[in-house]
């Protein structure tokens, strides 16, 4: 019986879990009678915690016989929340996941001292090593994690005390794990990390990204597309921003890091750039890649947040050009200075993000209409459905998952692109 990997948040959870699925398949979990299930949390919101707490009780009624280990952030910054649940066998901190000998500490594996937690100081941890995996299980996209942890204390995260310190997977690891995955059939790479600009300041001779960028498409030419997760665009090196104007390949995608568009608000975060920082790298990226598609994460209802401070973020997402927007209603995260700042009405906070989101859609939808006409080459992520280089969903009646094929934009349905026929294409 294989091994089933529930996942919640962000691509490097993703990546993590295929190599936890390794790892927990070696311990022999799947051979455990009635199954073993693995759920990968997330600690960005209380509303991530909830969900994986709902979703363990669910894994639980209907797998009444099955093993149920909880890891991820979550599990390694309130292990507590989880030991706590009668559903729980076994809760592993971030680092213990990725190791197969710590799985079996389970009642099933004989062991003398059964602990239901194995939780480590995640601070304690060093160094990231470039685990190998051969496939992303049900993507047409490959992740390969280039770094984790954050050195920078944001007054809203938790996440450093879920992922510890910044250390990066060396280059070569990652140029060798990349190639990998490219000779089994990948046309697309997306690097992935928790602060992935910070890349490289641990490593000898300190490469930042820019280098790991350039290096991994001169040494694989045959990898049709690369990918960058989130970045801070305040880290972006110059070499970086070179790839980003003069290689086809690096996909002309990026999700920025901005969280708001108020200065006091940024420095009340404790970020470290200003809105005109964001207002400017976003121009001065467009002048150089002018395909470029912006992404970016906006916190609503930030606490001591005005009308007139709200108002600033409301007006980047059209001053950046932002057209794929995530929003997230503040929430306050136990342990970190802004849960003891002076907090907005909830109620306000909703109404809020409500706006944020308005506006992220009347900008998404001003950019799928401008699409229309043009050829786009569409990465299939599964029968019917496919992305544009600029990460644009985007539906099509031909080519089958993890090939690239080019076709006209005939319009679009509100949420997607709308690619013509192949008949018409010939035509």
């Amino acid at each position: 019986m294989a091994v089933e990997i529930v996942t919640f948040g962000c691509r490097l959870n993703a990546y993590e879990s295929e190599v936890m699925r390794g790892e927990a398949e070696k311990a022999g979990l799947g051979e455990l009678a009635g199954g073993a299930i693995v759920v990968n949390t997330c600690a960005v919101t209380a509303e991530a915690v909830r969900q994986a707490r709902q979703t363990i009780r669910k894994a639980r009624r209907d797998n009444p016989a099955a093993r149920i280990i909880v890891t991820g952030c979550a599990a390694q910054t309130e292990a507590a929340t989880f030991t706590e649940m009668e559903e729980v066998d076994l809760v592993l901190g971030n680092e213990e996941k990725l190791k197969a000998h710590n799985y079996r500490a389970l009642p099933d594996f004989g062991v003398n001292h059964f602990e239901k937690a194995r939780v480590n100081d995640i601070m304690s941890v060093t160094e990231t090593a470039g685990h190998m995996v051969d496939a992303i299980e049900g993507r047409a996209r490959a992740f390969v994690q280039v770094q984790n942890g954050c050195d920078h204390r944001c007054t809203f995260c938790i996440i450093p005390f879920g992922r510890g310190n910044s250390r990066s997977v060396p280059m070569g690891a990652v140029v060798d794990q990349v190639r990998r995955l490219v000779d089994n059939g990948y046309a697309e790479v997306v690097l992935t990390g928790v602060d992935m600009t910070s890349y490289g300041a641990d490593l000898p001779g300190k490469p930042r990204l820019g280098r790991l960028v350039a290096t991994i498409l001169r040494q694989i030419p045959d990898l049709a597309r690369l990918r960058l997760s989130s970045i801070d665009s305040i880290e972006a090196d110059a070499e970086l921003l070179e790839a980003i104007a003069s290689e086809t390949r690096l996909m002309p995608h990026l999700h920025l890091s901005l969280q708001h568009g108020d200065d006091m608000i940024l420095k009340r975060m404790k970020r470290r750039h200003g809105r005109d920082d964001s207002i400017r790298f976003c121009a001065d990226i467009r002048a150089v890649r002018p395909d470029i598609v912006f992404g970016a994460d906006i916190i609503a209802g930030f606490p001591t947040e005005t009308d007139a401070m709200f108002a600033n973020s409301l007006a980047i997402v059209e001053q950046c050009g932002l057209t794929h927007l995530h929003v997230f209603p503040f929430s306050p995260r136990e342990g970190t200075p802004a849960a003891r700042m002076p907090q907005l009405p909830r109620r306000l906070v909703k109404e809020r993000a409500a706006m944020l989101r308005q506006a992220a859609g009347d900008a998404y939808a001003r950019h799928l209409s401008s699409l229309g006409g043009t050829r786009q080459r569409i990465l299939i992520e599964r029968e019917g459905l496919g992305r544009t280089e600029g990460f644009t969903l985007c539906s099509i009646d031909h080519g089958s998952p993890g090939e690239i094929v080019e076709a006209t934009i005939a319009g679009h349905d509100g949420e997607r692109l709308i690619a013509a026929a192949v008949e018409a294409e010939a035509a």
